[in-house]
């Protein structure tokens, strides 16, 4: 399961926009936590830690202890992280406070197993991922890592779904339905096609057929 992360945080005092430029001028990243019917907490952060959580794939199933001196660690989601359109640089975090007993929707990541024994990708078939990512409801406690899906036995033209998923953990899909999660598709053949170079055409002998016409000499000039 899922393990919990910790960041530490500052408080922040003043919201709006002059103050988040404020705070980015001053190296950090601005933050807020919302949700659970509790009113909105204003944090900065250590832009280091926020690009750690991002190079780690999947953040937005982890779940977070937000640490702010004088104050009990809140455990939540990171729901959203806003960039900087040049720099490519965290400029906003969002944080969901989690209330207790409540089910959160996560996306988890699919790993697939059994590829190198599939006999349809053996013979060439693509693998194609639908959804590298299922949404489901979970409890917070009990988030999945990670969704394992067996395709050893899958064949050209095969298609897996929700419930050819190993182990749902515990977890219910957002989408109501047995969904498609992978396709095994033909392999991809390409043609190759040779284009003949256009022959020339020989010229044609003197005062011949297909000769080109003479131009006609110019009329002489008319005396005055």
């Amino acid at each position: 399961m899922v393990q919990t992360i910790r960041i530490e945080a500052a408080a922040r005092e003043r919201a709006g926009k002059g103050a988040a430029r404020a705070t980015r001028r001053g190296g950090s990243v601005p933050a807020v936590i919302y949700g659970a019917k509790q009113e909105a907490t204003l944090l900065s952060l250590d832009p280091r830690d926020v690009m750690k959580e991002l190079h780690k794939g999947g953040w937005q199933s982890h779940l977070y202890e937000v640490a702010v001196a004088g104050a009990a660690p809140v455990r939540c989601l990171m729901r959203d992280v806003q960039f900087h359109p040049v720099s490519d640089q965290p400029i906003h975090v969002d944080f969901q406070r989690l209330a207790a007993g409540q089910k959160i929707r996560v996306k988890v990541p699919v790993v697939l197993l059994g590829e190198d024994v599939s006999p349809g990708i053996k013979a060439g078939g693509v693998p194609n991922l639908v959804r590298r990512d299922l949404e489901v409801l979970s409890d917070p406690d009990a988030v999945p890592e990670r969704f394992e899906l067996d395709v050893s036995a899958a064949e050209i033209g095969d298609t897996l779904r929700w419930s050819n998923v190993k182990d749902h953990q515990g977890t219910s899909p957002t989408i109501p339905r047995d969904f498609v999660v992978l396709t095994v598709a033909p392999p991809v053949v390409v043609e190759e096609v040779i284009v003949a170079a256009p022959v020339a055409e020989a010229p044609k002998g003197k005062g011949g057929k297909g000769a080109p016409a003479k131009a006609a000499a110019p009329a002489p000039a008319k005396k005055k």
